[in-house]
């Protein structure tokens, strides 16, 4: 009984259209990124673009614009892929933005 439990959970999470490794407009995170979790859409308010780069505002992480985890945002919308609290909480393995042109 617990065998065909695992095997239907594991067919349901093999047919989703959507993973922890997709984002919500469908585009995959990189697997450097996330590996296959830490990512998420996040609003426009919540990272700050200026002179010296991008603010996280929940963290107050600065990212220089050169800084190789700023990443092209394939749907135009920020994701921030990020290590879970309590695991160098706040440290950005990837931030994706969008384009300026959005």
């Amino acid at each position: 009984m617990i065998r065909q439990l695992i095997l239907a959970a594991a067919l349901l999470a093999a047919t989703s259209p959507l993973t922890a490794h997709d984002a919500p407009t469908g585009w995959t995170y990189p697997f450097a990124c996330c590996a296959n979790f830490d990512c998420q859409e996040v609003p426009d308010a919540s990272v700050v673009e200026g002179a010296r780069g991008y603010e996280i505002r929940s963290t107050g992480e600065l990212i220089p614009m050169t800084d190789k985890r700023v990443r092209q945002s394939p749907d135009g919308r920020f994701h921030w892929c990020a290590h879970p609290a309590g695991l160098d909480a706040g440290k950005t393995i990837c931030l994706f933005v969008p384009p300026r042109s959005f």
